[in-house]
């Protein structure tokens, strides 16, 4: 590993569609981030903005950067363009209305499908993104995966990855926020410098 372990902490905002989904967990990890002082990126998708424009005002006055994670959470390779550019100028409104912050240039694609698609990656870039994938992946998603679970992995491969790790997590399943705190202490204590992905994205 590096002298060096920046670790850009990157959260998917987006309606859950699984189980142990309470309504607290987004709210309990910007907790954590402002108790820490730690910045980080939230790729928000344009219609959970509307149905949170509580959180979602409270991610973009806390600096945290904001990007872009569609407006209807879409796979991108089933839009044909002019379905990406409607999805994304919509969600983008969205974005910036409850955020007040343009999420341009950075995008996620949901389920990362499309971030290898040339077409996708033009359509995309027509629009003024680029986008931004990961380098851990905890599978928080999984309704099987616990705390301890989410926790560990995070850690250790992050650990593993070294300098300039984009660790993917999510803002609504209940064991992503309760291991939170663990997360950002252990890595933390392993000498990580947080910051957001403009700093780090290849």
């Amino acid at each position: 590993m590096s002298e060096r372990l920046r670790v850009a902490l990157t959260f998917d905002a987006e309606h859950p569609d699984r189980l142990l989904c309470p309504a607290w967990a987004a709210e309990s990890i910007i907790d954590t981030l402002e108790g820490a002082g730690v910045r980080a990126t939230f790729f928000v998708q344009g219609r959970w903005a509307t149905s949170r424009p509580d959180l979602a005002r409270r991610i973009g006055e806390a600096g945290h950067l904001v990007g872009h994670h569609s407006k209807f959470h879409t796979r991108m390779t089933l839009l044909s363009d002019e379905g990406i550019r409607a999805d994304v100028l919509e969600g983008a409104e969205d974005i910036v209305a409850t955020t007040g912050r343009d999420p341009r240039p950075w995008f996620r694609c949901p389920f990362g499908d499309g971030d290898d698609d040339p077409r996708v990656g033009a359509a995309l870039s027509s629009l003024g993104y680029r986008i931004v994938g990961w380098d851990v992946e905890l599978a928080d998603w999984d309704p099987s995966r616990t705390a301890a679970d989410v926790e560990r992995d995070a850690v250790e491969l992050t650990l593993e990855h070294g300098d300039g790790a984009i660790v993917l997590l999510h803002t609504w399943p209940a064991p992503t926020a309760e291991a939170f705190p663990g997360i950002v202490d252990r890595l933390a204590r392993a000498g990580a410098s947080f910051v957001t992905v403009e700093e780090i994205a290849r």
